[in-house]
């Protein structure tokens, strides 16, 4: 590969055009082998030289996809990483940036599990357990979970979501038996459920 020309976008990504074909953007941190300083005009790169540039633009490429994600809504790692799969991305150059965008907290699993939560309680009335199983179904980890869900709860009452669910339950004439049955499907656990439901009798 010879280096027809570059430019420097910011200190840490270039713009190449190369005789590999259309012209492609680089991170220079990305690099594992090349001296970045040394992409200049007619440069020419062979074998793993020229594979690791190569690499290096694929991994800046999908940065940039990443980053088009983040922009419309918070994004938890695993998610994002389905995401972009299905794109076809590799799933190296994927880990690459995703770990450059954690470094720079551009991606931060506890801040998507912190709005999903904000969010989730808007539309469907949960219970730690619930809340709990899904959070970890969209890939984020137990610590980080359970540490959302604290978080949340020290604002949001459980026992208020709860009395919502409950409210639900009276309106759509449910036995008993069913009610318990609805509540614990939300996530709430059976002590709560039987201090809501003697609070109301």
């Amino acid at each position: 590969m010879v280096i027809y020309g570059t430019e420097q976008v910011s200190p840490e990504v270039i713009k190449i055009n190369s005789s590999a074909g259309l012209a492609f953007f680089i991170r220079t941190t990305y690099l594992k082998i090349v001296d970045s300083s040394k992409i200049v005009t007619n440069a020419e790169f062979l074998d793993q030289e020229e594979e690791d540039i190569l690499e290096a633009g694929m991994s800046f490429a999908v940065e940039s996809k990443a980053m088009d994600y983040l922009a419309r809504a918070e994004q938890c790692r695993f998610g994002l990483t389905q995401k972009l799969l299905k794109k076809g991305y590799k799933k190296n150059n994927i880990d690459i940036a995703l770990d450059y965008l954690e470094q720079k907290n551009y991606l931060n699993d506890k801040r998507f599990a912190d709005s999903w939560l904000t969010t989730r309680q808007i539309t469907s009335p949960e219970g730690r357990i619930k809340l709990l199983a899904e959070l970890c179904s969209r890939g984020i980890s137990r610590d980080v979970s359970e540490q959302a869900i604290k978080d949340f709860f020290e604002i949001i009452e459980e026992t208020d979501l709860a009395r919502k669910c409950y409210a639900k339950c009276i309106r759509m004439r449910k036995s008993k038996e069913k009610t318990v049955l609805y509540l614990q499907n939300h996530g709430f656990s059976y002590s709560l459920i039987k201090k809501i439901m003697n609070e109301e009798e």
